[in-house]
């Protein structure tokens, strides 16, 4: 086997074609992983992690990729990323005020997708259909605009009442889910949320939610020769090398057949990618 690239991991770079065209970032490389779909492939972890910000070496990587100073420090890294309807910065609290305004500040899309089951979801407008490949949705939906993330997490926590927001990894790594009619769930979700809907609109303002009609919804369809019957998850922290053939790519898991990795989880970590 001969090295193809080797360097810090970080989330691998995706386009939405069909199917769906993936490159694994290793420090300054870029390896096209699509043509390495049923060969041998092995990941070896050198032992090193560094943080994906600031670049110092750190012995425990935090919140997928940085050291704990970082992990303290930037905003990215509050607990209101994972909870948006906790954004903070109008009252003037958030730690990195610049950050905050390039990505909170922004027009956000409230989404469903059909991962393993139907689920509700929010991004960046400007994350349209990346985060949606990045968990492994076969159907996407945008439903509703809005201007930042505060109100996009508040619209979020009233649609999950009633339709989850989590995927199910295991799930979805098992096969292709079978197909959803996200128009007749969003109309459905939108009814039965109307009143509160337009109670939002008033303690927001009326042009601040803009539901979105008239479009169709995405399907997205993954480079993946053959789904595992069962699921065995690598871990570079327990095995510093993964070998086997590469059988797919999904989400941002790599399927060999001898398990899967969620590459994401490992970013900061020092790899040797080998084929």
């Amino acid at each position: 086997m001969n090295t193809k690239a080797r360097g810090i991991v970080r989330k691998m770079v995706t386009r939405l074609e069909q199917p769906v065209t993936y490159q694994l970032r290793l420090g300054e490389n870029r390896v096209t992983m699509n043509p390495l779909l049923e060969q041998s492939v092995v990941l070896e972890y050198s032992g090193n992690i560094f943080c994906i910000n600031c670049g110092r070496k750190t012995d425990k990587s935090f919140n997928q990729g940085y050291c704990y100073p970082c992990f303290r420090r930037l905003a990215r890294c509050d607990s209101c990323i994972l909870h948006p309807e906790q954004c903070h910065f109008d009252q003037g609290t958030c730690r990195e005020p610049v950050w905050g305004e390039r990505h909170c500040l922004q027009d956000h899309i409230i989404y469903l997708a059909n991962t393993s089951a139907l689920k509700v979801g929010i991004t960046r407008a400007s994350q349209v259909p990346t985060r949606w490949i990045d968990q492994g949705a076969t159907q996407a939906l945008a439903i509703i605009r809005v201007r930042n993330r505060l109100q996009s997490g508040v619209l979020e926590v009233m649609f999950k009442r009633h339709v989850s927001d989590k995927t199910n990894w295991r799930n979805m790594l098992k096969g292709e889910p079978d197909k959803i009619d996200l128009i007749t769930e969003r109309d459905n979700l939108t009814e039965l949320c109307y009143e509160e809907i337009a109670d939002l609109r008033e303690q927001f303002d009326f042009f601040a939610i803009s539901m979105i009609k008239g479009i169709d919804p995405v399907n997205i369809r993954y480079p993946v020769k053959v789904y595992p019957e069962k699921i065995t998850s690598f871990n570079f922290d327990k095995n510093s090398r993964i070998e086997g053939m590469l059988l797919g790519i999904k989400g941002q898991y790599l399927i060999f057949d001898s398990g899967v990795i969620n590459i994401r989880r490992f970013s900061g970590y020092e790899v040797e990618l080998r084929c």
